[in-house]
């Protein structure tokens, strides 16, 4: 099969690799039609974690149930499915508890916990930039979709990741009816956090980002897009909220987190949050940080630490929840509303491509090109 095959930092190729397979009872073998590029996958596409070569990335995936294992009672072959990118057992004390973005049993490393698809240090599980894809656990891990799965790729693939990574960021936050939110980062996740919040009743959704063509997303569902490069994004949100603060904000940046300039500030989005959201307000981080990144700027984020404004955020009782999203919890209501034409997450989209153009579309999202806003690959399509 063909995969999206990592050789070094910034350095893709796409070319053949042994056939994914049924390895185990419980699993089952997915034939891709949709896989994204992610914001976190240009994290190793850029050298910036351990990501082995001769590894392929892909964790937002969806296709068709080509074959299952002897364990397998729920899946049948000619399904239509979505994979979350978190990969579980849903039988350790982690996933009994619903949370499956940190199971014990997928990640093969003792002192850890958490596993994802051609992730850095989330296992060795192959990822889905490819023709096929082994999901293991495949009764518990693959959310079923209906007969408009094909017609709708684009939006239910939103579902891998990004569209519940946004809700969590959300839910982490405690966006409620009424409230005033601001997103810090208008990259797919960032978005579908503002799509994420108007659905949870926000009367009004600030997204603080530069790139004029997100931040058009972002106006396009109804937020207000404040440009950090023109001005202070703290200043802009109290001038938003009668100089009181937002009531929550989300996080969706993360570790890569730089200046209009281009000088990189690990801590630059963290420490804006806590200046823009009011006293006893909430914070919900899902941007990806590390407990190391030898490539950073300076040496206290080498060592994964940030200067946190932690005086401020504890003189104003804030509360802070963060980590990856444990995409089971939502992914079906999710799937609801897209089915019922209450959310279309697809409105990111920019480019839909082949696998075979995968290495120039990596180059284009990696250089935040204008108008690459997200990328999704169509493994078995024509150029």
């Amino acid at each position: 099969m063909k995969a999206v095959v990592y050789e070094g930092p910034r350095d893709v190729v796409v070319k053949d690799v042994p056939d994914a397979g049924i390895e185990r009872p419980t699993d089952a073998l997915i034939r891709i039609t949709t896989t994204n590029i992610c914001g976190s996958d240009l994290h190793m596409y850029e050298g910036r974690t351990d990501f082995e070569t001769g590894r392929w990335f892909g964790h937002e995936n969806l296709g068709e149930v080509i074959e299952v294992g002897a364990g397998v009672d729920k899946l049948k072959v000619g399904d239509w499915v979505v994979v979350p990118f978190n990969v579980a057992c849903g039988h350790c004390k982690n996933c009994e508890r619903g949370l499956t973005n940190y199971c014990l049993t997928a990640q093969p490393e003792p002192a850890w916990a958490g596993a994802a698809y051609g992730f850095a240090d989330m296992g060795p599980w192959a990822g889905g930039q490819a023709e096929l894809l082994r999901v293991p656990w495949a009764d518990f891990n693959c959310l079923r979709l209906g007969e408009d799965a094909e017609e709708r790729a684009n939006d239910y693939v939103m579902l891998a990741d990004i569209f519940p990574t946004g809700y969590h960021a959300t839910e982490m936050a405690g966006v409620k009816p009424g409230d005033q939110t601001v997103i810090y980062g208008a990259g797919p996740v960032g978005l579908m956090a503002a799509l994420s919040a108007t659905i949870r009743g926000a009367s009004k959704v600030m997204v603080v980002d530069r790139h004029p063509d997100r931040l058009a997303l972002a106006e396009s569902i109804g937020a207000i897009a404040i440009d950090d490069s023109a001005v202070d994004p703290v200043e802009a949100v109290l001038e938003q909220t009668m100089g009181l603060g937002a009531d929550n904000g989300c996080e969706c940046v993360g570790y890569q987190a730089h200046e209009p300039d281009g000088e990189e500030e690990a801590n630059l989005t963290m420490n804006r949050l806590v200046g823009s959201v009011r006293f006893t307000g909430t914070i919900g981080c899902v941007g990806v940080f590390v407990p190391q990144d030898p490539g950073a700027a300076d040496d206290l984020a080498k060592q994964g630490k940030l200067a946190f404004d932690f005086g401020m955020f504890w003189f104003k009782g804030q509360k802070l929840g963060s980590g990856q999203a444990p995409v089971k919890r939502y992914n079906r209501q999710l799937r609801d509303l897209i089915a019922a034409g209450k959310a279309s997450p697809s409105f990111v989209v920019s480019h839909e491509l082949p696998l075979d153009e995968a290495p120039d579309a990596y180059r284009h999202f990696d250089a935040r090109d204008d108008g690459w806003t997200k990328v999704v690959l169509k493994p078995g399509a024509g150029a």
